[in-house]
């Protein structure tokens, strides 16, 4: 499906220049601890901004929900955990790390759901 191809492009972009930012612009900013959050965030990001190329690749072979949940619930994995590490680190609000885990939840079902599929349909 083109979408999620474009939607990991532009979420690899994003995690290139939230990363450039946080060693450039944020260094000496905030303390180390929360520059070290920023980087897990931007990993994270970029990690599934490629999971989120492959199911768009995926999605051409296998016409399936269970791909296109694992899409979506990539993208609001990116949105609720890397966005709750972002907005943490900047802000210090440690209450925000209480939505970060369900982002990992949404990741793990994510990947569970494209294994589930490619053992089906591949």
């Amino acid at each position: 499906m083109k979408l999620f191809i474009i939607l990991g492009a532009i979420n690899g972009f994003i995690a290139v220049a939230l990363g450039a930012f946080g060693a450039h612009g944020l260094e000496g900013k905030i303390p180390d601890k929360y520059l070290e959050t920023w980087q897990t965030a931007v990993q994270y990001q970029m990690f599934h901004a490629v999971g989120l190329l492959v199911i768009g690749l995926l999605a051409g072979k296998i016409s399936s929900p269970l791909i296109n949940w694992s899409g979506w619930l990539m993208l609001i994995g990116i949105i609720l955990f890397s966005g709750s590490l972002f907005v943490l680190s900047v802000t210090q609000i440690k209450v925000l790390g209480a939505i970060t885990p369900l982002g990992g939840v949404s990741f793990l079902t994510a990947w569970v759901l494209m294994i589930i599929a490619a053992y089906k349909y591949l």
